[in-house]
This record gives C-alpha cells, structure tokens and sequence, in this order.
C-alpha cells in the first residue's frame, strides 16, 4: 500500500536540513513509502540573511521544493522539522501554519500522522518546549501526533552530549552553529521518520 509522507522543514544554517534528510531516509525505508521533502517559503530578505552569514549556507538545499499549503491535505503523514527560536518555532513555520485555516476548516488533517524533530543551539535551548507547543497545532487540526518512544535505545545515550528526546530527534547546534549533527541525533531522526511511515501505513490500512 502506498503511502505519502511529507517532511516539511525550515533551515537557517543547515542543521535542520541534515535533519530533515535523515528523517526523509527514515521515513523512505519503510516499504510502500513516497517521501518529499519539502521547505517553507523564507521571510527574511536576502541582504539581511547574507549579515547573518546564512546565506552561503541556505545555497545546500535551494534545490529542495517550496511547501505548500494546498498539498498537505495529499499526505498520509507530516513531520515539520523547525530551528528554536526562544522555546517556539521559527516565524518562517509559524507563519505557513497560519495559513492552514481553510483546511482547518474542512478537517483536511483530521487523521493524518503529525511529528515535529527541532534543533538548538545549547542543550537547554528550548528543545522540548519547541516540539510540544508545535503539537497544539497539529492537534487543533485533529492529527495524531507521533514522537519517539524509548525502543529507540540512543535516546538513553548518556557517553556524549547529543539532542533526541521522546517528543521527536532534535540536533544541538552549538551557541556559535558550529556544531553538525552527530550520527547518534541523526540515527534519531531516522527511527522518527520511519517510525511515523510505519503508523501512517497501519492508519491508511
């Protein structure tokens, strides 16, 4: 049976993105499984992205699709992967998401598999609070939100310092961006997207 999973992203420096495609890989393992991957339109001007040395590193993945909101309703499930911004997603995601009204009003999401994976820059840089306050939107939209569980044993890797948590994969950038996401949080995000495949094809079966 196939089944169509969205993995919809927003990336300032490309952390998020690396997140994203392990999700895609993830989620792509899963037999039946059509995965695209996706990113939201950007709200800051080129001139100020290129003061904040963000530009160089959007270019990785200017190939990868706009998002749109009209296409939602096509999927069976969708992770939305977002940096932090203050303990909240970033206004680039907020702001898709508010344009979701009119499907909200149909009920176009009703039933259809929700996750959200993040990234930081500390380890205490609102990793949690950022995925669980993206869930209240997709539970007004009546999605079944899906998280991690702990048979993923590297949530409980405590030999080095890594994001992953029960509420979805998350990277910890570093105060600086310097730091990439390590193979132990991109091994995360690849149980979530196959994880989320793997519910979204018992759902639609």
């Amino acid at each position: 049976m196939a089944i169509n999973i969205q993995v919809i992203f927003y990336s300032m420096y490309g952390h998020v993105y690396t997140m994203a495609e392990a999700v895609a890989a993830g989620a792509r393992s899963v037999e039946g499984s059509s995965v695209e991957l996706l990113q939201v339109p950007e709200l800051i001007p080129d001139g100020v992205l290129e003061q904040y040395g963000a530009k160089a590193a959007r270019a990785a993945f200017a190939h990868v699709p706009i998002a749109t909101v009209e296409r939602l309703a096509e999927a069976d499930g969708i992770i939305f992967g977002t940096p932090t911004r203050f303990g909240n997603m970033v206004a680039q995601m907020r702001n898709f998401l508010d344009q979701t009204g009119k499907l909200w009003m149909k009920g176009a999401l009703v039933g259809k598999v929700g996750s959200v994976f993040a990234s930081t820059g500390t380890q205490h840089g609102g990793q949690e609070t950022t995925i669980t306050s993206f869930h209240s939107t997709l539970l007004h939209h009546g999605m079944i939100v899906v998280g991690v569980p702990y048979t993923e044993q590297r949530l409980l890797n405590m030999d080095e310092i890594t994001g992953g948590t029960p509420y979805g994969a998350t990277t910890l950038a570093g105060p600086d961006g310097s730091r990439r996401p390590s193979e132990n949080e991109l091994a995360i995000a690849r149980y979530q997207g196959a994880h989320v495949a793997k519910i979204a094809a018992k759902l639609k079966g």
